[in-house]
């Protein structure tokens, strides 16, 4: 590390202090040192009752360190580079930096210690300076170095402190996307504990998957809980446009939360699961995704459960198709596809002529006259429980359904 603009290194070359004062702020340094972190500890809440004795003592030592450090800067450096010596104290305050927040302390709790510090530690040797006769002038001098020496230790510390802070934190942020990705693919019990200590994760009480696309992941992101993942490795499943979140949910009312707070966010949410179960959610939202149109805003599994028990399997539900409505075929081409919708509401509606006549716009007798032209194709068909199975199924959520499977020919092209 390059400290040829160091200041400390340019105030130490013109200082010159005498031996005898030296010599007396040697012999305190480990006095000096003491209250130094004694007075940190007291003063700044970042560090109050959090240092056990060892800790305390290695803090002591690194100060009593960079005093002496110092001392021998303010000596004049004779026989030593300066910058040389710079260089040393700075890499040990850049460590430190790193250390502290290793060990969870802020950095305005950093810079709050080297505040306190500098005051002590100046008020101290200036303590044994003074009583060692040194002149006024020299004693501007050392305060000088004092000063710039604890910015430029402050300063080290400080970019330590953010250097560990990014690339903890980067590090993090991976293993938290490596825990999404082994939830929404279904690890094993054993590869998702050893994921989530990883990560440092705390297990919500459910998980609920929120599939949309990517450009929206982060406005969601911002309206959802902070421990929300983000799987970014190739999930399986997932459209190449689309991502996924798993959002915490706690108590009855965390999902309607979740849901409220996506309001107006393209997107589809699962149900909520147990933390383990998150996968489950997420193969629902994607079936979900593939049927259901979420342009307008979240599309609430929940509320569209039919529809998507019917398109599990589309092909099974074309076949149905065509099995249930083959009687439709023997009737004219252009009456077909009113029969049908006929039929529908009928079974919707339980048979109850004026409620089916309502939903069609036509009137009563209207509804009994088709259901007449019904009952002749399909006869007493439609009074067996099998049959009627099998028509509401395929007629019954038809809308939503048919966006995810292959269309049967229609009578008419028979």
């Amino acid at each position: 590390m390059d400290r040829s603009d160091s200041p400390s290194a340019s105030r130490a070359a013109g200082l010159r202090l005498p031996d005898e004062a030296l010599a007396a702020m040697r012999d305190r340094l480990h006095a000096v040192a003491g209250a130094t972190v004694a007075a940190v500890t007291d003063e700044v809440p970042g560090y109050r009752g959090t240092l056990d004795g060892p800790q305390q003592a290695n803090l002591e030592r690194a100060v009593e360190t960079a005093l002496r450090g110092f001392l021998v800067l303010a000596s004049g450096a004779r026989g030593n580079d300066p910058r040389t010596l710079m260089t040393a104290a700075v890499e040990g305050a850049y460590a430190l930096g790193r250390g502290e927040a290793r060990g969870g302390r802020s950095m305005d709790a950093l810079l709050a210690a080297y505040r306190v510090g500098a005051r002590v530690a100046w008020r101290e040797l200036a303590s044994s300076a003074v009583g060692a006769g040194v002149a006024a002038p020299t004693l501007v001098g050392f305060a000088e170095l004092v000063f710039a020496y604890i910015d430029e230790l402050s300063a080290a510390s400080v970019a330590g402190h953010a250097d560990e802070l990014a690339t903890s934190g980067r590090v993090r942020e991976r293993y938290l996307e490596r825990l999404g990705h082994a939830l929404v693919t279904g690890a094993d019990p054993t590869e998702l504990a050893a994921a989530t200590q990883r990560a440092d994760y705390e297990p919500p009480d459910a998980l609920l998957a929120v599939v949309l696309p990517e450009s929206h992941v982060r406005p969601a992101q911002g309206r959802l809980d902070p421990r929300t993942l983000h799987p970014t490795d190739d999930v399986p499943g997932l459209a190449e446009e689309d991502a996924v979140l798993l959002a915490p949910v706690t108590g009855p009312t965390g999902r309607p939360r979740v849901l409220r707070a996506l309001a107006g966010v393209p997107c589809v949410v699962g149900p909520a699961r147990p933390f383990p179960a998150a996968a489950d959610s997420f193969r629902r939202a994607l079936r979900a995704r593939r049927l259901l149109s979420a342009d307008s805003g979240p599309v609430d599994t929940e509320e569209h459960l039919p529809e998507l028990v019917v398109g599990a399997d589309p092909d099974a539900l074309a076949d149905l198709r065509a099995r249930a409505l083959a009687p439709l075929s023997r009737a004219r081409p252009a009456t077909v596809a009113r029969l049908e919708e006929t039929l529908r509401a009928w079974l919707l509606h339980h048979g109850r002529r004026d409620d089916i006549a309502a939903e069609l716009f036509v009137h009563a007798q209207t509804v009994r006259y088709r259901m007449g032209q019904l009952r002749e194709l399909y006869g007493e068909a439609l009074d067996d429980p099998r049959t009627v199975l099998e028509l509401t199924v395929a007629l019954g959520t038809r809308g939503a359904a048919e966006a995810a499977m292959p269309q049967p020919a229609s009578p008419a092209d028979r």
